[in-house]
């Protein structure tokens, strides 16, 4: 019984390889890891709310030009841009661009416009991690 424990202990152990993936990779399969981390794009630690688990996907469309007005989000969100250029800016003046392919850790309880800078719509598929009944984006008066 000692010995299949340890042998047990020794597979585990073995099995990881210190790196966690949701699909494993094969001749079929590419997998691309997006983001890892622990924090907003702008360096704040990111936790989730209290309560149910609610996660919500939304693809979000700004045309050239357009603005999706000031804002802030009560709960952790994760963005791809799939397609545009969009520029973020921060109540306190920080700005971050993306291109079609980055992905982000937007920020959290910080109030931000998000503006199309190009010539084409932007296509941004956002993820948030919420609770039921809990609003995933509250308006905010211009700075």
């Amino acid at each position: 019984m000692k010995n299949t424990r340890l042998l047990l202990g020794v597979l585990v152990v073995l099995g990881f390889s210190g790196t966690a993936s949701a699909l494993d990779p094969t001749t079929t399969v590419r997998v691309t890891p997006l983001l890892k981390t622990t924090t907003s794009w702008d360096g704040q630690s990111l936790a989730y709310p209290a309560g149910p688990a609610e996660i919500t996907g939304l693809q979000v469309e700004i045309a050239p030009g357009g603005e999706t007005g000031w804002h802030r989000h009560p709960v952790p969100s994760f963005g791809l841009l799939l397609e545009g250029t969009l520029e973020v800016t921060l109540q306190d003046g920080q700005v971050k661009r993306l291109n079609p392919g980055d992905a982000l850790a937007e920020v959290v309880n910080t109030t931000h416009n998000g503006r199309n800078v190009g010539a084409v719509p932007v296509k941004i598929v956002v993820f948030y991690a919420g609770t039921p009944g809990q609003p995933l984006t509250v308006k905010v008066p211009p700075p």
